[in-house]
């Protein structure tokens, strides 16, 4: 389905109590989830959008509905706002059973039908009769937390605000709530918006991601788009891009649309460094220090007799960590001293891959995404070293 405006569109700039900036649009139907460390500035946007907060200078749009509008004074209370909320610790009332918490936004109808209403909400979400009349003391968490979404949709909501939902559930019933919320997603024509700090959850759930640093909006895009080419190196650290290296950008080659990036490493001479030959988008000058990064789908491991080509490398697997279903490695570089290769694998293969393993690397330089570092030292991240620290 297509739509012609976003069912959401929020923008907010302030400088006080929190430092907020930026803008985002959430369609309808959409699962947006926004991304970013603690103290980032989620939970303020997520005030905002409730009514709990008003910015300085902002505007939040639903559909057709002006919910904030700083400039015409606008800026309607919770209570109209028709929010549906998830809280992280449920937010239930403890006396009162998972029917009658259900209840407590249908105040407004008779008892009988806030009852009704109630049980047709909890069955949806999948409580069976015995537990919609126990408390939450007797409920599990992930059935507490299913009470909790009743409760949202109660409200008939034009807007869904999801904090942290799941982040006190065990990993179980964990995996039940995320097929709840995808029933649910294709139910709900409106805008969802989520808050995690779980990246593997926000990958699999979200159509849209929206990063967020200190106060500052740095990127919205699909998972896909935002992992294959983050804005900048403080992108590529929030949503866990772990492939990130060091280079200098030569300029354009012969080939046309293609550019030389060398790849810089430490302690290695000038005439050492290997040139590789990338994208280019024409936007970099000569001599442009850069990060460079390249995802897991560039990346392929290839016996030691294979490596003949100019984006081959010797690799060794210097450290590898028995994760369940697949295997996490690391992989040093013989040509590049310091760089390091960070990689998921699954199935047999992983098996002959132990420490010390002597193997190659081969990269499709397709797909290499190129990120100036700016003089002003934007484009560098604060939490990094030179080379992707280790999980």
């Amino acid at each position: 389905m297509t739509h012609t405006s976003p069912a959401l569109h929020v923008s907010v700039e302030q400088s006080q109590p929190m430092p907020l900036k930026g803008s985002f649009q959430c369609e309808s139907g959409q699962l947006l989830a926004l991304v970013g460390p603690s103290g980032a500035g989620k939970t303020s946007l997520m005030r905002i959008l409730s009514g709990l907060m008003q910015p300085h200078h902002g505007k939040v749009i639903v559909g057709d509905e002006i919910w904030c509008d700083t400039d015409n004074h606008i800026c309607l209370p919770p209570q109209r706002r028709h929010v549906g909320m998830v809280f992280q610790d449920y937010a239930l009332m403890p006396h009162f059973d998972a029917i009658e918490n259900v209840s407590l936004p249908l105040l407004h109808l008779p008892r009988a039908e806030r009852t009704k209403q109630a049980k047709q909400w909890l069955d949806h979400v999948g409580l069976t009769h015995a537990e919609q009349h126990r408390k939450p003391a007797d409920l599990s968490g992930g059935q507490q937390q299913r009470v909790a979404v009743a409760r949202a949709l109660a409200r008939e909501p034009k807007l869904m605000l999801l904090d942290e939902p799941f982040s006190a559930v065990d990993q179980m019933n964990r995996q039940s709530l995320y097929r709840l919320l995808a029933d649910l997603r294709r139910e709900l024509a409106i805008p969802i918006i989520l808050v995690t700090h779980d990246l593997n959850e926000a990958r699999m759930l979200a159509d849209q991601l929206v990063v967020i640093d200190n106060g500052h909006i740095l990127q919205q895009g699909t998972p896909s788009a935002i992992y294959n080419a983050p804005r900048n190196a403080r992108v590529a650290d929030l949503v866990g891009i772990h492939n990130r290296f060091l280079g200098e950008w030569i300029g354009p080659s012969e080939q046309s649309g293609q550019g030389l990036l060398r790849w810089k490493g430490k302690g290695l001479p000038l005439n050492k460094q290997p040139i590789l030959s990338v994208r280019d988008k024409g936007r970099l000058p000569e001599g442009q220090p850069v990060n460079w990064v390249i995802p897991s789908d560039g990346i392929a491991l290839i016996k030691k007799n294979e490596i003949a080509r100019e984006n081959d490398f010797h690799a060794e697997v210097t450290e590898s960590r028995h994760l369940g279903e697949i295997n996490l490695l690391t992989l040093t570089i013989k040509e590049v001293p310091g760089a390091e290769f960070v990689l998921t694998l699954s199935g047999s293969f992983r098996k002959n891959l132990a420490v010390g393993t002597k193997l190659g690397i081969r990269l499709d330089l397709s797909l290499v995404h190129v990120m100036p570092i700016r003089a002003d030292g934007k484009g560098k991240s604060k939490h990094r070293t030179e080379y992707p620290l280790k999980l």
